[in-house]
């Protein structure tokens, strides 16, 4: 296997997807894509095609039951405490607060407005 990052895409199924494009925009100050209806409704997240990183829509499902197990996906940060301080105003929950991995960084485990667990990872 050749040492690069495997991730390309993910998607997170929520029942709103209004609702759940207001949380993420709101914690990671981002604008999501609406993509073409007949693809379903979902939105990506931002990308750069000829960038090195992965990325991935909300896609809404009508049968989408909230739950804690599921996939994590995590995203990059600065600080987690960064983002982590949006959370709540934005309608999640903090799961676990700003941990240490030791040589890896610091993650947070939060949940968004879909039930859907998210990580965070900062170096610092």
């Amino acid at each position: 296997m050749k040492s690069i990052n495997p991730v390309c895409w993910f998607d997170i199924h929520v029942a709103d997807l209004e609702r759940a494009k207001k949380f993420y925009e709101t914690v990671f100050t981002i604008s999501l894509v609406d993509l073409p209806l007949e693809w379903g409704k979902q939105a990506t997240f931002p990308f750069d095609n000829n960038g090195v990183n992965a990325t991935g829509a909300l896609v809404e499902k009508e049968t989408h039951v909230a739950n804690n197990n599921n996939t994590v996906v995590y995203f990059s940060s600065e600080d987690c405490i960064t983002e982590e301080t949006r959370v709540e105003n934005a309608g999640g929950k903090i799961i676990q607060s700003k941990t240490s991995i030791g040589e890896f960084g610091f993650i947070s485990l939060i949940q968004d407005t879909e039930g859907n667990t998210i990580g965070l990872h900062s170096k610092m």
